[in-house]
């Protein structure tokens, strides 16, 4: 395994803007005086809207002491009843453990219509003071308001807190619901809501707030957040990564990633789901930490291109992230939705089409991929079933292929291929985005982290697999389909994949001197899969040089155009390889 380090909090330093963050409760509220300070006489209305998720309460708190406001507005007063609520959301919610409908409705739709209007009456009645009105949908209330906070934070962080109970989902009292079913209407219902209004907002955004340390505090004016956006899409750039254990984890990304030995395993590493991940701002004297989706509602053709804007819109389409078994168990034997079901079933309008390239391999290592010939589709239907209501076990043998697997194996996993990454490797998986949809088939008889068994798919699953995806099929379609490219001094490229169904090209270049890509307008994500380091340069110096270390995956905006990867850090001579994945668009 390559020694390193691994850059887990990466940044991207804003320049030209210096010393622009404010940190602590303190500075914030007085920054926030300050502004209504300037106007000489009236009413001063400040609207802090709320992202889900927020500890809202300490916002109000720390305001409201330090501010003085002589009158304040809770937006959720605004709302219709949590039973209300309830029932409107519930077609999306629905009653499946693990999946619902990607909702259509908005913040108004949350709102009564004849309390919102008492507010802004409200509002519209007082002649002079400060006036704050702070929550979720609160600037529906007063949508001109004279100072607009937006209160954010990463969507990661919102998932701790919901596995702690510290949090409410959007208009609901439930903070002692389950995680599971917190996370899925959270995924299916608030964060859409919230997203669809945060479009609305910002570029509207006087102040962003970072909540996600309560304790300290970082806003930014909304210009130098833009600004901050604006400089991210011209240059490489690196995501947070965050990871996470899991029933089958395994020990690799504890050694390589540098975390902390005390933990059981590491099963998961998210590190290119801009949904999910955080983006760092860096002004100076303190760092401000986004969710990285910001930016894709931002900057959509700078960051995807306009071909990749045209046909998914301001979606970041493809995913990278760790799967590792290194000395812990098989994943889950599952599949994954074909486009047809996905979108007539929960409103995705793509699917989870993904590969496992093989970063690192044990001498038994596997991977489970496709169906075996002659398989009785009806026979292993009866057995998985039965696997699941007798908490017995599924002779996998008798009906799944198990290919061997080795350091640099590309598997292609079409949506609707029965597979499962077998114990002892170490997967980056490259994918598109729909990462939720996964129909979990077997489960190997072991339950989840919190004692309970995890949920099992059968009836999504059966709808959806494709049944003439076995032995010779699989072998001949979906293991290796590497052919090279082109070649020049000191490097070569090879296309690995995807297969013809799935919209992703993925390329490798192997190197020992600089090679040139170009993203010709179109988005790029990369892993650095060997080599201790590489440096990303731009041929016109449009950006500064920026390092990279092994296994991270950084992005590559549509924007930059040509840029340069070279080795650095390595003994001369010595070869480097990174895989590149892109959106197909001809």
């Amino acid at each position: 395994m390559e020694r390193t380090r691994f850059e887990k909090q990466p940044v991207v330093k804003v320049e030209g803007i210096d010393h622009q963050a404010i940190e602590g409760w303190s500075a914030i509220v007085d920054e926030l005086f300050q502004r209504i300070k300037q106007k000489e006489k009236g009413k001063n209305v400040i609207v802090v809207e709320t992202y889900q998720g927020v500890f809202y309460e300490v916002i109000l708190q720390e305001i409201k002491n330090r501010l003085l406001p002589g009158s304040i507005i809770d937006s959720r007063n605004a709302m219709y009843p949590g039973e209300r609520i309830g029932k409107i959301t519930q077609p999306d919610v629905t009653t499946d453990r693990v999946f619902g409908y990607m909702t259509r409705l908005k913040m108004q739709d949350f709102f009564d219509e004849n309390k919102l209007k008492a507010f802004q009456n409200e509002v519209e009645n007082v002649d002079s003071g400060t006036v704050l009105i702070i929550g979720p949908g609160a600037s529906l209330i007063a949508p001109s308001p004279d100072v607009l906070v937006y209160a954010d934070m990463a969507r990661w962080e919102i998932q701790l807190r919901m596995r702690k109970n510290q949090v409410d989902n959007l208009g609901i009292d439930n903070k002692e619901d389950s995680p599971e079913s917190q996370y899925k209407r959270g995924y299916f219902v608030d964060w859409r809501v919230c997203d669809k209004l945060k479009k609305q907002l910002i570029d509207r955004w006087d102040y962003v707030l970072d909540t996600n340390r309560m304790e300290k505090p970082v806003m930014v004016d909304g210009e130098s957040v833009r600004e901050g956006l604006r400089q991210a899409v011209q240059q490489p750039f690196s995501v947070v990564p965050y990871f996470d254990a899991g029933p089958w984890g395994g020990q690799w990304m504890k050694e390589i990633c540098e975390l902390d030995p005390d933990k059981p395993n590491y099963a998961w590493s998210i590190n290119c789901i801009p949904e999910e991940n955080s983006l760092l701002l860096d002004y100076g004297n303190a760092v401000l930490e986004l969710p990285s989706i910001n930016l894709v509602f931002y900057k959509p053709e700078e960051l995807l291109g306009n071909a990749v804007h045209g046909r998914f819109g301001p979606e970041f389409p493809i995913r990278f992230d760790f799967l590792d078994t290194m000395d812990g168990g098989n994943l889950s034997l599952q599949v994954h939705p074909t486009t047809e079901y996905i979108q007539e079933t929960f409103g995705m309008h793509y699917t989870q089409d993904e590969s496992y390239y093989l970063m690192d391999a044990d001498g038994d290592a596997s991977v489970y991929l496709g169906l075996k010939d002659g398989v009785n589709p009806e026979e292993m239907m009866t057995d998985l079933k039965k696997a699941e209501k007798e908490k017995g076990t599924f002779d996998d043998s008798k009906y799944v292929e198990k290919w061997p697997a080795k350091k640099h194996d590309h598997f292609l996993i079409p949506a609707g291929t029965v597979h499962c990454s077998g114990r002892n490797s170490m997967v980056l998986e490259i994918s598109s985005t729909p990462y939720i949809f996964t129909f979990k088939l077997y489960d190997w008889g072991r339950l989840g982290l919190d004692g309970k068994p995890r949920p099992i798919n059968i009836k999504h699953g059966e709808n959806v697999i494709q049944w003439g995806r076995t032995t010779e099929w699989t072998r001949k379609n979906l293991i290796n389909r590497i052919e090279e490219v082109e070649r020049g001094e000191g490097w070569r490229e090879e296309r690995t994949g995807l297969h013809e169904k799935e919209f992703l090209e993925t390329r490798r270049h192997w190197f020992t001197k600089k090679v040139t890509h170009d993203t010709k307008g179109n988005l790029n994500v990369l892993n650095l899969v060997k080599g201790r380091e590489v440096v990303v340069e731009s041929p016109g110096g449009a950006f500064k040089p920026f390092l990279v270390h092994y296994a991270e995956t950084f992005i590559i905006p549509a924007s930059v155009g040509k840029y340069t990867i070279r080795p650095y850090g390595v003994s001369e001579g010595e070869e480097c390889a990174t895989v590149k994945a892109y959106v197909r668009v001809s």
